[in-house]
């Protein structure tokens, strides 16, 4: 049977639109990232801006406190000082009674110091703890920032690598003469492809069967494979129909058309192995469904 002929479709500046494509991609998903980090960066500032308000807070609460009980152990000191001078100058039961008064005058004033000495331990480790939490709150802005510089540096590399990748993919004409895309000749290049997303790419490793075998939505046959001159012979079945693609090379974008796409299917083989063959199937995505 004879192979469908297509017009030749133009197929200049193919990859100057993948890069294009692909940096596009990039710089979306950059924006996006920056824009979590910035938002992470604003939350951790809401924080640490809190924190700082509770210290303020626990200092002002801390001085108040320590004025009030200074002033209360103060008039303490004053009323045992008072009670022993006047127990000193009475006799007998008043004076018994005067010294009784100034002990637990004493006693008041002794615990009155160790209930300060307890809030202001208490105080300490709180204002210690905020320290603790502002340190952290710190360390994580830092963090953060440390992230971001290894975004901007991962998202050099992946374009760099992406435009190397790019550089090494080259367009063919196909068997029917029409100007084929970008082909991949290895998993890296192939990735590279998916990731432009033109296509629908499907990997398939084919070897000698009674019957055809599905590809995508189309079906393949291996009549016969030549791994010393990389050279191999497929029929391919799409629309009930039947086209023999006879002695093809690898890397040769093998191309024939299906009534429910508007530009060909593509099949290239990578590798031509003893009753083997091992390559993709790029599809186009936009389909006219059938009736």
């Amino acid at each position: 049977m004879n192979e469908q002929s297509q017009p030749p479709s133009g197929g200049s500046g193919a990859a100057s639109k993948v890069l294009f494509a692909l940096v596009v991609l990039l710089l979306a998903a950059t924006g996006y990232l920056f824009y979590e980090i910035n938002q992470t960066k604003a939350d951790i500032a809401q924080m640490h801006d809190s924190l700082l308000d509770e210290i303020s807070k626990i200092h002002e609460t801390t001085a108040v406190t320590s004025q009030t009980s200074r002033r209360s152990v103060e008039s303490l000191k004053a009323e045992v000082n008072a009670a022993r001078q006047q127990a000193s100058q009475l006799a007998g039961q008043a004076r018994l009674d005067a010294d009784k008064h100034a002990e637990e005058l004493a006693a008041r004033l002794e615990k009155e110091q160790q209930q300060q000495a307890q809030r202001v331990a208490a105080v300490s480790s709180e204002v210690s703890n905020v320290k603790e939490q502002t340190t952290a709150v710190n360390s994580r802005v830092s963090e953060v920032s440390t992230d971001v510089g290894n975004v901007k540096t991962d998202v050099a590399a992946t374009r760099s690598e992406l435009e190397k990748t790019i550089a090494t993919l080259k367009a063919t004409q196909g068997d029917l003469g029409v100007q084929s895309g970008l082909i991949a000749t290895n998993g890296k290049e192939l990735a590279a492809l998916r990731a432009l997303g033109e296509r629908n790419y499907t990997e398939f490793k084919l070897g000698k069967t009674k019957g055809p075998q599905r590809v995508g939505d189309i079906a393949v046959f291996l009549k016969k494979t030549d791994p010393k001159k990389n050279r191999y012979t497929i029929d391919v079945i799409a629309d009930d129909k039947r086209v023999e693609k006879k002695d093809k090379g690898v890397n040769e974008p093998v191309q024939f058309i299906v009534s429910r796409a508007s530009q060909p299917y593509e099949l290239i083989v990578n590798e031509v192995r003893k009753d083997m063959i091992v390559g993709y199937l790029a599809a186009p995505k936009v389909q006219i469904p059938r009736n």
